[in-house]
């Protein structure tokens, strides 16, 4: 069991993101699920996405936040996922448009899971953001899009 005994920064931070954002593309960065009545909490005990159990440890001084870079190795990072998960529902209008949408998911290294005739995209910022990166597929309404959260646990 590994023992994090504190928060090393925020995956926002332009020093880490660039370094999370290579651990991602090689499928490197695992995911710490805490419900948001337990950010609280100082001492933890729970197991990532990936199966890898790991103990809270964390000063008086440091909170756990979404967002918190957990553990950040040359080959590794965990990162702090709290309160419930936001999907950003995407539907194409048509076959070609479903085409570029996907290679922009892809391209962006979106975490996306699949509904019927709708991508879903993992919110880790503001919706309007990937949005943005979507252009004309938005603004011409090629793609339809709301967002959903799922509990976290």
């Amino acid at each position: 069991m590994r023992v994090i005994q504190r928060v090393l920064g925020n995956r926002s931070e332009a020093a880490m993101a660039k370094r999370l954002h290579h651990l991602e593309h090689h499928g490197a960065v695992d995911v710490l699920r805490v419900a948001s009545a337990d950010v609280a909490r100082r001492r933890l005990r729970a197991t990532t996405q990936g199966g890898e159990e790991i103990a809270l440890a964390l000063p008086r001084d440091q909170a756990l936040f979404d967002g918190a870079v957990l553990v950040l190795e040359d080959h590794h990072a965990l990162i702090a996922r709290v309160g419930a998960e936001r999907w950003l529902r995407l539907v194409p209008a048509s076959i070609p448009d479903a085409l570029e949408l996907g290679y922009h998911a892809g391209n962006l290294h979106w975490r996306v899971r699949f509904d019927g005739g709708a991508i879903l995209v993992a919110l880790e910022g503001p919706a309007e953001d990937y949005l943005v990166r979507l252009g004309a597929l938005v603004t011409e309404g090629r793609v339809a899009h709301s967002v959903d959260a799922t509990e976290a646990g």
